[in-house]
């Protein structure tokens, strides 16, 4: 079966009916594991408790009490409203931890393949757009901030005029920022500014 060239060319992000590259789910571990321990320990409890009546004993007294408190515990209780808003608190936790995808600190970078995705961590997206911005002459330091949407750049110059080593350092930043190969690119702020003293 032959391939034609065009299908096996890259296309940019969104044509030819390409999916964009979204950012990465996490696998929260922690909070289902936690979820799923504190269900298993209640529904034990409760079953060993059912088991336990079934088996001609006495009900348990921590399900008589149970049982006692809602049936007597009025509504405007603080321990009742305490309770239920941090049932509330809770679950919100939960439905926003299950309907974001975290892993802010990942980049995800353009696909060329269906199967394979790639990502880029911000901070090692700074460190190589810092190592491009220190190659500039005249440049002295350059922090580099590297967020979802936008790259902030604060650079210190000790010698030439400060308009051309911003104007090179958009250059070499833009240059780099190109070849990281993100997803979304990110827009570029740049300060330069003359050390202290």
């Amino acid at each position: 079966m032959a391939v034609s060239s065009s299908a096996a060319r890259y296309e940019p992000e969104g044509v030819g009916g390409q999916e964009p590259a979204g950012r990465f789910w996490s696998v929260r571990r922690s909070p289902a594991a936690f979820v799923a321990l504190v269900l298993l320990l209640a529904a034990a409890l409760l079953l060993y408790d059912v088991a336990s009546v079934r088996a001609d004993r006495p009900v348990g007294a921590w399900r008589r009490r149970l049982a006692d408190e809602f049936a007597t515990r009025p509504l405007d209780d603080p321990w009742v409203i305490a309770g239920a808003g941090s049932a509330v608190v809770l679950g919100l936790v939960l439905i926003v931890l299950a309907l974001t995808p975290g892993l802010r600190g990942l980049l995800p970078m353009r696909r060329d393949s269906a199967v394979l995705r790639a990502g880029i961590e911000r901070r090692a997206a700074a460190v190589v757009l810092r190592d491009r911005g220190l190659q500039v002459p005249g440049v002295r330091t350059v922090h580099v901030r590297v967020g979802r949407r936008r790259v902030r750049v604060r650079a210190q110059a000790h010698f030439r005029d400060l308009h051309e080593v911003r104007a090179d350092l958009d250059e070499v930043l833009e240059d780099g920022i190109a070849g990281l190969g993100l997803a979304r690119q990110p827009a570029l702020t740049v300060q330069v500014r003359r050390p202290k003293g």
